[in-house]
């Protein structure tokens, strides 16, 4: 260890008697847009194209003021039109009856379920990117965590759906909850479902209120900069109808969502302490929400669920699966806004390839466990159920699977797809990230179908066996689910900030107070000279430069 005590290499540093850091590189092969740098000597840059801080507030808020570009019309339009599969399938449901779909009396959760445990494991990448990352002082989760967030509640949405339609008599869906009623029915508190409904509502109203006020500081200067435009032209792009300008109306609502913030010194202070409490109670729910979830299956006594690895098994899926959607989601929106590549570099992609790895990893001991604990416990029901209704092909012995191909693209998508990631080369390669996501996405529907339809179809009596096959109305409401989810992340990139500017700007060079004296490089006494040291110019736009 050196002799040199750290705060004399600062003041040494900051005095100009010994040389700073040598920046990052350029644009190269090995540091691809300059953040790919492995010397521990440098620090990666987390934004790119030497922006100011008024290049971040300018190109963040241009996606709102300017609108994304010509793409976003033709894909709302398309992604709303898939989206209109889910109500019309509602409706139909709700008129004829759940025969529609594919399930019979020994399949009596298939699709509807599936969809629901998928989706409510794509909502939890956000929550981890926003509260464990921000716990752990993760500094480039600042470019990726309101996407995710937004994810989040857009996956909740979906995924609260189904558990409402799959009762059958939707309007007695309000009988989830403990409210008194005329029958004196009251909700089972022993049972895992209702469990389920007090989980999901809570990870969804924390989530909402910590997507909300992470954006309460960019909705201010939304609005500051609507505000001024105003004062600064008379005449501006009004509403074709009722001819309001676009910017008074901008004003007025991104004013109402801002609830007075004023960019004051109270503000961040009560700010930072309700994100970080928010973060606190956050973190709990990423680990409890998916066990309580997947207690659906490990409190029943039937083989294939009843096994106590469901808990984290399913919580480290949850992650595997979220990542990977935010990849989905996040790699083509570098592509087709500008100047984004800037704010999401490949660094930020590289870390979510790491992160799937490790939790594709930990998902593939799972399934191994499963076998192991079948084995251990000498229980032949569930030996067989893993053997004969999940491994083996039905044309290999006549006992079988007949589902055997979505086990196999299950580990095929889950296990297999991820080992790329330990080559560099390939886990820093943007067209590889994004097929593995998709792959990931893939098998990740998978598994919930192999736990749900194969360990169901096949009971202890085999007189009681039967086969489900989805129905028309069964992919029409999947499909329109997925349609939903991308409506409204199109709705979110169109009128939300897709980041947090101030977070982003905490962790730019700039924000730093000795950035001036980093990059002058003058002698000690130098910055004593005129000129030598310029204040930062004064905060517009609301107070955010």
């Amino acid at each position: 260890m050196s002799a040199i005590q750290p705060d004399q290499t600062a003041a040494q540093r900051l005095a100009g008697l010994i040389k700073p850091p040598p920046s990052p590189p350029e644009m190269n092969p090995q540091t691809g847009d300059g953040s790919l740098v492995d010397d521990p000597a440098i620090r990666a840059p987390l934004v790119l194209g030497g922006r100011s801080f008024n290049d971040v507030t300018e190109t963040v808020c241009g996606y709102i003021e300017k609108g994304p570009g010509r793409w976003w019309l033709p894909a709302f339009g398309i992604a709303s039109s898939v989206a209109g599969l889910m109500p019309l399938s509602i409706i139909y449901l709700i008129i004829t009856g759940v025969g529609v779909w594919g399930l019979n009396n020994r399949v009596d959760w298939a699709w509807d379920i599936t969809n629901f445990v998928f989706w409510i494991g794509i909502g939890h990448a956000g929550t981890l990117i926003s509260a464990i990352l921000c716990l752990f002082k993760q500094k480039w989760r600042t470019s990726i965590n309101r996407a995710a967030e937004a994810m989040t509640i857009f996956a909740v949405i979906c995924a609260g759906t189904f558990p409402g339609v799959h009762v059958g008599r939707v309007w007695m869906a309000w009988m989830l909850f403990p409210i008194p009623n005329a029958n004196n029915i009251w909700s089972n508190f022993a049972s895992p479902l209702l469990w389920d409904v007090f989980a999901v509502s809570t990870y969804a109203i924390v989530s909402l209120l910590f997507w909300y006020m992470g954006m309460i500081p960019d909705f201010a200067t939304l609005r500051d900069r609507a505000a001024l435009r105003l004062m600064k032209s008379p005449e501006g792009q009004t509403l074709p109808i009722v001819n309001i300008r676009i910017d008074r109306i901008m004003a007025f609502t991104y004013g109402l969502l801002a609830v007075g913030w004023r960019f004051s010194t109270r503000h961040w202070l009560n700010y930072e302490k309700a994100y970080i409490m928010l973060a606190g109670v956050s973190t709990p729910l990423v680990l409890s929400v998916h066990s309580i979830v997947s207690f659906d299956f490990a409190t029943s006594i039937l083989p294939g669920w009843h096994t106590t690895i469901f808990p984290p098994y399913f919580v480290a899926g949850a992650i595997f699966g979220g990542f990977a959607m935010v990849l989905l989601l996040l790699i083509p929106s570098r592509e087709l806004f500008p100047g984004m590549k800037d704010l999401i570099t490949r660094r930020h992609l590289e870390n979510m390839a790491k992160i799937i790895l490790t939790t594709g990893m930990m998902v593939g001991f799972a399934y191994a466990m499963e076998f192991f604990i079948a084995w251990f416990s000498q229980n032949q029901y569930e030996i067989d159920v893993f053997l004969y209704n999940r491994v083996i092909p039905d044309f290999i012995d006549p006992r079988g699977a007949p589902y055997w191909w979505a086990y196999w693209a299950m580990i095929s998508c889950n296990v297999l797809s991820p080992q790329v990631f330990w080559f560099k080369k390939m886990r820093q390669s943007i067209p590889v990230i994004f097929v593995v996501s998709l792959l990931v996405t893939i098998g990740m529907w998978f598994e919930r179908f192999v736990i749900i339809v194969t360990s169901l179809h096949r009971a202890f009596l085999p007189g009681s066996w039967g086969m489900f096959s989805p129905t028309l109305i069964d992919i029409a409401l999947f499909v329109g689910s997925c349609g939903t989810f991308l409506t409204l992340y199109l709705l979110f990139t169109r009128f939300l900030p897709q980041f947090a500017m101030s977070e982003i700007k905490n962790v730019m060079p700039q924000a730093s107070p000795h950035f001036h004296d980093d990059h002058a490089g003058q002698a000690h006494g130098a910055g004593h000279l005129p000129g030598a040291h310029h204040a930062p110019e004064a905060p517009t736009n609301g107070g955010n430069p």
